[in-house]
Protein backbone atom coordinates (compact mmCIF):
# COMPACT_ATOMS: atom_id res chain seq x y z
CA UNK A 1 0.00 0.00 0.00
CA UNK A 2 1.37 3.75 -1.14
CA UNK A 3 2.82 5.52 2.12
CA UNK A 4 0.19 7.88 1.84
CA UNK A 5 -2.84 5.47 1.48
CA UNK A 6 -1.20 4.07 4.83
CA UNK A 7 -0.90 7.48 6.61
CA UNK A 8 -4.95 8.24 5.88
CA UNK A 9 -5.90 4.91 7.08
CA UNK A 10 -3.97 5.15 10.68
CA UNK A 11 -5.49 8.69 10.90
CA UNK A 12 -9.06 7.96 10.07
CA UNK A 13 -8.55 4.69 12.29
CA UNK A 14 -7.71 6.97 15.47
CA UNK A 15 -10.68 9.47 14.50
CA UNK A 16 -13.14 6.52 14.93
CA UNK A 17 -12.11 5.32 18.01
CA UNK A 18 -12.21 8.65 19.47
CA UNK A 19 -15.61 9.72 18.24
CA UNK A 20 -17.30 6.61 18.80
CA UNK A 21 -20.20 5.86 20.90
CA UNK A 22 -21.17 8.31 23.70
CA UNK A 23 -18.87 11.05 22.49
CA UNK A 24 -19.73 14.67 22.32
CA UNK A 25 -20.69 15.23 18.84
CA UNK A 26 -20.09 19.03 18.50
CA UNK A 27 -16.40 17.81 20.12
CA UNK A 28 -16.18 14.92 18.21
CA UNK A 29 -16.75 16.99 15.06
CA UNK A 30 -14.28 19.52 15.27
CA UNK A 31 -11.60 16.88 15.51
CA UNK A 32 -12.39 15.75 12.21
CA UNK A 33 -12.75 19.19 10.87
CA UNK A 34 -9.55 19.88 12.05
CA UNK A 35 -7.66 17.06 10.85
CA UNK A 36 -9.64 15.95 7.34
CA UNK A 37 -8.86 16.53 4.75
CA UNK A 38 -5.12 16.89 5.41
CA UNK A 39 -2.26 19.07 4.10
CA UNK A 40 0.87 17.76 2.17
CA UNK A 41 1.24 15.10 5.39
CA UNK A 42 4.65 15.67 5.08
CA UNK A 43 6.27 15.20 8.27
CA UNK A 44 4.40 11.16 8.61
CA UNK A 45 5.70 10.81 4.90
CA UNK A 46 9.11 11.36 5.85
CA UNK A 47 8.69 9.56 8.89
CA UNK A 48 6.93 6.33 6.95
CA UNK A 49 10.04 7.06 4.48
CA UNK A 50 12.92 6.67 6.74
CA UNK A 51 10.67 3.37 8.71
CA UNK A 52 11.36 2.06 5.49
CA UNK A 53 14.99 2.90 4.28
CA UNK A 54 15.63 1.32 7.96
CA UNK A 55 13.96 -1.85 6.87
CA UNK A 56 10.80 -1.56 8.29
CA UNK A 57 9.77 -5.13 9.92
CA UNK A 58 6.68 -3.56 12.21
CA UNK A 59 4.51 -1.52 9.55
CA UNK A 60 1.52 -0.99 12.03
CA UNK A 61 4.11 0.75 14.56
CA UNK A 62 5.22 2.81 11.55
CA UNK A 63 1.27 2.95 11.04
CA UNK A 64 0.65 4.40 14.28
CA UNK A 65 4.12 6.69 15.26
CA UNK A 66 2.86 8.61 11.57
CA UNK A 67 -0.26 8.95 12.87
CA UNK A 68 0.27 10.26 15.50
CA UNK A 69 2.91 12.47 14.85
CA UNK A 70 -0.05 14.06 12.58
CA UNK A 71 -2.09 14.65 14.59
CA UNK A 72 0.00 16.44 17.24
CA UNK A 73 0.88 18.70 14.34
CA UNK A 74 -2.98 19.33 13.48
CA UNK A 75 -3.59 19.95 17.08
CA UNK A 76 -0.51 22.87 16.85
CA UNK A 77 -2.79 23.89 14.15
CA UNK A 78 -5.97 24.29 15.92
CA UNK A 79 -4.18 26.17 18.61
CA UNK A 80 -1.98 28.15 16.51
CA UNK A 81 -4.97 29.77 14.99
CA UNK A 82 -6.72 30.25 18.03
CA UNK A 83 -7.50 33.79 18.80
CA UNK A 84 -4.89 34.67 21.88
CA UNK A 85 -2.56 33.30 19.43
CA UNK A 86 -2.44 34.30 15.68
CA UNK A 87 -6.15 35.09 15.31
CA UNK A 88 -6.40 32.55 12.09
CA UNK A 89 -9.70 32.75 10.38
CA UNK A 90 -9.09 29.92 7.70
CA UNK A 91 -7.04 26.83 7.45
CA UNK A 92 -6.24 25.02 4.58
CA UNK A 93 -9.16 26.44 2.86
CA UNK A 94 -11.77 26.77 5.40
CA UNK A 95 -12.58 28.16 8.75
CA UNK A 96 -10.45 27.80 11.41
CA UNK A 97 -12.07 25.48 14.48
CA UNK A 98 -12.42 28.09 16.27
CA UNK A 99 -14.66 30.02 13.38
CA UNK A 100 -16.47 26.88 12.79
CA UNK A 101 -17.19 25.58 16.13
CA UNK A 102 -16.04 27.63 18.83
CA UNK A 103 -13.60 28.95 20.79
CA UNK A 104 -13.70 26.54 24.10
CA UNK A 105 -14.46 23.93 21.30
CA UNK A 106 -11.00 24.89 19.76
CA UNK A 107 -8.93 24.44 22.90
CA UNK A 108 -11.02 21.23 23.71
CA UNK A 109 -9.86 19.79 20.22
CA UNK A 110 -6.58 20.51 20.34
CA UNK A 111 -5.96 18.89 23.59
CA UNK A 112 -7.87 15.99 22.23
CA UNK A 113 -6.05 15.87 19.25
CA UNK A 114 -2.81 15.76 21.32
CA UNK A 115 -4.05 12.91 23.91
CA UNK A 116 -5.54 11.29 21.05
CA UNK A 117 -1.74 10.98 19.63
CA UNK A 118 -0.53 9.19 22.78
CA UNK A 119 -3.34 7.00 22.54
CA UNK A 120 -2.71 5.91 19.37
CA UNK A 121 1.17 5.04 20.45
CA UNK A 122 -0.19 3.21 24.10
CA UNK A 123 -2.47 0.94 21.44
CA UNK A 124 0.62 0.24 19.54
CA UNK A 125 2.47 -1.12 22.39
CA UNK A 126 1.22 -4.41 21.86
CA UNK A 127 3.03 -4.53 18.63
CA UNK A 128 6.22 -3.78 20.26
CA UNK A 129 6.37 -2.07 23.91
CA UNK A 130 9.68 -1.37 23.88
CA UNK A 131 9.77 0.73 20.52
CA UNK A 132 6.17 2.00 21.39
CA UNK A 133 7.46 3.59 24.26
CA UNK A 134 10.59 5.37 23.17
CA UNK A 135 8.36 6.87 20.28
CA UNK A 136 5.93 8.44 23.14
CA UNK A 137 9.51 9.68 24.86
CA UNK A 138 10.48 11.30 21.21
CA UNK A 139 7.13 12.47 20.51
CA UNK A 140 6.76 13.96 24.36
CA UNK A 141 10.30 15.83 23.85
CA UNK A 142 9.79 17.00 20.51
CA UNK A 143 6.15 18.07 21.31
CA UNK A 144 6.92 20.30 25.02
CA UNK A 145 9.25 22.01 26.93
CA UNK A 146 12.15 22.99 26.61
CA UNK A 147 12.98 22.54 22.92
CA UNK A 148 9.54 21.52 21.71
CA UNK A 149 6.94 22.76 19.31
CA UNK A 150 5.56 24.73 22.64
CA UNK A 151 8.51 26.20 23.40
CA UNK A 152 8.59 27.40 19.78
CA UNK A 153 5.31 29.41 20.66
CA UNK A 154 6.62 30.55 24.29
CA UNK A 155 9.29 32.05 21.94
CA UNK A 156 6.54 34.57 20.64
CA UNK A 157 5.79 35.82 23.95
CA UNK A 158 9.36 36.90 24.74
CA UNK A 159 10.82 40.53 24.41
CA UNK A 160 13.73 39.01 22.75
CA UNK A 161 13.95 36.41 20.37
CA UNK A 162 16.51 33.63 19.41
CA UNK A 163 15.73 33.23 15.86
CA UNK A 164 17.59 30.16 15.72
CA UNK A 165 16.24 28.02 19.05
CA UNK A 166 12.69 29.78 17.53
CA UNK A 167 12.89 27.73 14.55
CA UNK A 168 13.91 24.76 15.63
CA UNK A 169 11.29 24.36 18.26
CA UNK A 170 8.34 26.14 16.40
CA UNK A 171 9.18 24.27 13.09
CA UNK A 172 12.20 22.15 13.53
CA UNK A 173 10.69 19.84 16.28
CA UNK A 174 8.50 17.56 14.92
CA UNK A 175 10.62 16.92 11.71
CA UNK A 176 13.49 16.02 14.13
CA UNK A 177 10.25 13.98 15.70
CA UNK A 178 9.83 12.61 12.08
CA UNK A 179 12.77 11.46 11.31
CA UNK A 180 13.81 10.12 14.56
CA UNK A 181 10.64 8.30 15.00
CA UNK A 182 11.11 6.62 11.30
CA UNK A 183 14.04 5.07 12.54
CA UNK A 184 12.43 3.97 16.06
CA UNK A 185 9.71 2.21 14.52
CA UNK A 186 12.05 0.17 12.43
CA UNK A 187 14.27 -0.67 15.42
CA UNK A 188 17.14 1.44 14.88
CA UNK A 189 18.54 4.48 17.09
CA UNK A 190 17.60 7.50 16.82
CA UNK A 191 20.32 10.11 16.91
CA UNK A 192 21.85 9.64 13.96
CA UNK A 193 18.82 10.83 12.16
CA UNK A 194 18.57 13.81 14.46
CA UNK A 195 20.42 15.76 11.58
CA UNK A 196 18.48 15.30 9.13
CA UNK A 197 15.00 16.76 11.12
CA UNK A 198 16.66 19.31 11.89
CA UNK A 199 18.28 20.42 8.68
CA UNK A 200 14.40 19.73 6.81
CA UNK A 201 12.96 21.70 9.45
CA UNK A 202 15.04 24.72 9.18
CA UNK A 203 14.56 24.16 5.23
CA UNK A 204 10.59 24.33 5.62
CA UNK A 205 11.30 27.42 7.81
CA UNK A 206 13.45 29.47 5.48
CA UNK A 207 11.07 28.45 2.53
CA UNK A 208 7.96 29.46 4.50
CA UNK A 209 9.61 32.88 4.88
CA UNK A 210 10.36 33.24 1.00
CA UNK A 211 6.33 32.97 0.48
CA UNK A 212 4.29 35.56 0.32
CA UNK A 213 2.55 35.11 3.44
CA UNK A 214 5.58 37.44 5.12
CA UNK A 215 5.36 41.14 3.85
CA UNK A 216 9.35 41.15 4.09
CA UNK A 217 9.18 39.59 0.73
CA UNK A 218 6.63 41.60 -0.95
CA UNK A 219 8.86 44.42 -0.11
CA UNK A 220 12.16 43.09 -2.41
CA UNK A 221 9.65 41.83 -4.86
CA UNK A 222 7.05 43.28 -5.69
CA UNK A 223 7.10 42.18 -9.23
CA UNK A 224 6.37 38.88 -8.18
CA UNK A 225 3.75 36.93 -9.70
CA UNK A 226 1.37 35.87 -7.06
CA UNK A 227 -0.32 33.41 -9.00
CA UNK A 228 2.68 31.16 -9.01
CA UNK A 229 2.77 31.02 -5.14
CA UNK A 230 1.07 28.65 -3.50
CA UNK A 231 0.09 29.91 0.17
CA UNK A 232 0.31 27.66 3.23
CA UNK A 233 -2.54 26.70 5.45
CA UNK A 234 -2.61 29.95 6.91
CA UNK A 235 -4.26 33.26 6.05
CA UNK A 236 -1.71 35.46 4.15
CA UNK A 237 0.40 38.32 5.79
CA UNK A 238 -0.53 36.27 9.06
CA UNK A 239 3.08 36.25 10.46
CA UNK A 240 4.03 39.61 9.11
CA UNK A 241 1.00 41.18 10.89
CA UNK A 242 1.98 39.77 14.32
CA UNK A 243 5.62 40.59 14.02
CA UNK A 244 7.16 36.87 13.51
CA UNK A 245 10.44 36.36 13.32
CA UNK A 246 12.02 35.09 9.80
CA UNK A 247 14.84 34.45 7.67
CA UNK A 248 13.91 37.50 4.77
CA UNK A 249 13.85 40.07 7.48
CA UNK A 250 17.05 38.90 8.80
CA UNK A 251 19.23 37.73 5.73
CA UNK A 252 17.51 39.60 2.86
CA UNK A 253 15.93 38.01 0.30
CA UNK A 254 18.73 36.54 -1.52
CA UNK A 255 20.53 35.67 1.91
CA UNK A 256 17.46 33.50 2.84
CA UNK A 257 17.80 31.49 -1.09
CA UNK A 258 20.98 30.97 -0.84
CA UNK A 259 20.44 29.91 2.59
CA UNK A 260 18.09 27.57 1.83
CA UNK A 261 19.99 25.99 -0.69
CA UNK A 262 22.66 25.25 1.63
CA UNK A 263 20.79 23.33 3.96
CA UNK A 264 18.79 21.24 1.50
CA UNK A 265 22.63 20.26 0.04
CA UNK A 266 23.22 19.71 3.98
CA UNK A 267 20.10 17.28 4.57
CA UNK A 268 20.49 14.95 1.87
CA UNK A 269 24.11 14.51 3.48
CA UNK A 270 23.17 13.76 6.43
CA UNK A 271 21.48 10.97 5.78
CA UNK A 272 22.98 7.66 7.68
CA UNK A 273 23.74 4.91 5.73
CA UNK A 274 21.30 2.29 6.15
CA UNK A 275 19.56 -0.14 3.38
CA UNK A 276 17.32 2.48 1.43
CA UNK A 277 19.40 5.08 1.65
CA UNK A 278 19.05 6.22 -2.00
CA UNK A 279 15.16 5.88 -2.61
CA UNK A 280 15.59 8.18 1.31
CA UNK A 281 17.76 10.91 -0.84
CA UNK A 282 14.82 10.92 -3.45
CA UNK A 283 12.04 11.35 -1.29
CA UNK A 284 13.73 14.11 0.35
CA UNK A 285 14.78 15.89 -2.64
CA UNK A 286 10.73 15.39 -3.81
CA UNK A 287 9.91 16.87 -0.36
CA UNK A 288 12.39 20.20 -1.31
CA UNK A 289 10.50 20.44 -4.28
CA UNK A 290 6.95 20.67 -2.40
CA UNK A 291 8.58 23.52 -0.19
CA UNK A 292 10.65 25.76 -2.07
CA UNK A 293 8.67 28.80 -3.38
CA UNK A 294 8.33 29.36 -6.91
CA UNK A 295 10.53 32.35 -7.05
CA UNK A 296 10.91 34.65 -9.93
CA UNK A 297 14.18 32.96 -12.01
CA UNK A 298 16.62 35.98 -10.97
CA UNK A 299 16.09 34.66 -7.64
CA UNK A 300 15.35 30.64 -8.28
CA UNK A 301 17.20 28.15 -5.56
Amino acid sequence: MPISQRIEAAIGAALAHASGAGAPRLLAGSLGHAVLPGGARIRPTILMSVARACGEDRPALSDAAAAALELIHCASLVHDDLPCFDDADTRRGKPSVHRAYSEPLAVLAGDSLIVLAFDVLTRAGEEDAGRALRLMGLLARQTGMPHGICAGQGWESEAKIDLAAYHRAKTGALFVAATQMGAVAAGHEPEPWRDLGALIGEAFQVADDLRPDDGALYDQLIEIDLDQLKPLGKPVGQDDLHGRPNAVAELGVEGAVARLSDILAGAIASIPSCPGEAALAAMVRAQAERIVPKLPARIRV
